[in-house]
């Protein structure tokens, strides 16, 4: 089993920076994909940003040139920079990850518990 955690969402003010991090533990052989979802109230989850094990980057056309997700592969760690933030950025973020466990060849997809990004003045 894997589990996701992740810290850093708050309440920022617009114009403001959020850093969000994702930190996966459990039984893990190696991760491909890990990414960035978020969902605000009344609509479905979105992504935000994702990255591919050698470090490709793919993000969603609002947040280009505001976001900037990177990832650390020693610490099966992702994070999400994320300046001039508007109000339409609000929702809670959730961490995905898609982990090879040891000595198989699927892939597993999981998920974080999410956290909340509010931007208000």
């Amino acid at each position: 089993q894997v589990q996701l955690v992740e810290s850093g969402g708050g309440l920022v003010q617009p114009g403001g920076s959020l850093r969000l991090s994702c930190a996966a533990s459990g039984s893990i052989f190696s991760i491909n994909d890990m990414g960035w979802y978020r969902q605000a109230p009344g609509k479905q989850r979105e992504l935000v940003a994702a990255v591919t094990g050698d470090g490709s980057t793919n993000y969603a056309d609002s947040v280009k040139g505001r976001f900037t997700i990177s990832r650390d592969n020693a610490k099966y760690a992702v994070y999400l920079q994320m300046a001039s933030l508007k109000p339409e950025d609000t929702g809670v973020y959730y961490c995905n990850a898609e982990v090879v466990p040891p000595g198989d060849l699927r892939v597993d997809n999981y998920w974080g518990q999410g956290t909340q990004v509010t931007v208000s003045s």
